[in-house]
């Protein structure tokens, strides 16, 4: 999907070719046909290929993608989500002060 948000278009050998993991033809076929299935991408005839394109923004993706995990990992907890994030992961006090920031700012 960040191939598609990204270029705004892609052909299955496009998007091969632009993202980082040695995946197969047919392996990244198989994902933007699924993604077609989910409704999250759409197809045009070009030529013998086909040209996919998003039918969703990134941001509503990751909103539909986190209320997903939120429920389904974290029953519906997200104290129990950034209480994850922030002890699993060697956050840089950097990032750990900017998140502090944001929830201030959301604070009021």
């Amino acid at each position: 999907m960040n191939v598609l948000w990204d270029h705004g278009t892609g052909t299955v050998a496009e998007v091969k070719d632009r993202i980082r993991d040695e995946l197969a033809y047919t392996t990244v076929l198989t994902i933007l046909r699924t993604l077609e299935e989910k409704g999250f991408v759409d197809h045009e005839e070009e030529g013998r290929a086909y040209r996919y394109l998003p039918l969703v923004e990134r941001v509503q993706a990751r909103e539909s993608h986190l209320n997903r995990l939120l429920r389904k990992l974290f029953a519906d907890s997200p104290e129990e989500l950034l209480t994850q994030l922030v002890s699993d992961r060697e956050l840089q006090r950097e990032d750990l002060e900017r998140m502090r920031s944001l929830i201030e700012k959301r604070l009021g």
